[in-house]
């Protein structure tokens, strides 16, 4: 794996601002969708050009997928999400929800600095160990944010409709 970049720094200073910018309450429009998948998407085809298939780079790029899952689960279910006024829920990241997310911003960020501080040899003496490649680092590193952050949307999403729906449906039984 090469070194970060000021563009990979300034990638994941994006994403934390956004986590950031996420802690006030903001109705869940399409914006809400297409910004952050949209910024992934490019990340994605920024780091991966291909799909490593040798040895066990499916099982490292398996279980950090699994990781991003498991991260974008939690924090969307740790999201608050309620009914808003003007026929749009709305969702603010809280706490927990935003810890989850910093942790795997974080932690991809410390494992790159890392690699280029120092842990190279480390890094290397496992992946020969456990016969994983270099290229599958980044495309599991980019798979664990890619699914971390279309989890996320996707239950944060649906959680708003169910909101409106229950907002609709409780004056209506009145």
């Amino acid at each position: 794996m090469v070194p970060m970049t000021i563009t990979d720094y300034l990638i994941n200073a994006v994403f934390v601002l956004i986590v950031f910018r996420q802690a006030r309450e903001r109705e869940l429009d399409r914006r809400s969708v297409i910004i952050p998948l949209v910024i992934v998407a490019y990340v994605a085809h920024l780091y991966v050009h291909s799909i490593p298939t040798a040895g066990n780079d499916l099982m490292l790029i398996a279980g950090l997928g699994g990781v991003g899952l498991t991260l974008g689960v939690a924090s969307g279910f740790a999201t608050h999400v309620r009914a808003g006024e003007n026929g749009l829920a709305v969702a603010r990241v809280g706490w927990i929800a935003g810890a989850l997310l910093i942790a795997g911003i974080g932690s991809r960020m410390v494992f790159a600095f890392a690699l280029s501080h120092g842990a190279h040899h480390a890094v290397a003496s496992f992946s020969i160990a456990h016969q994983i490649g270099a290229a599958a680092w980044p495309v599991a590193l980019v798979l664990m944010a890619l699914l971390e952050v279309s989890t996320r949307i996707a239950i944060v999403q649906l959680r708003g409709r169910q909101a409106m729906q229950s907002s609709v449906a409780i004056p209506a039984a009145s």
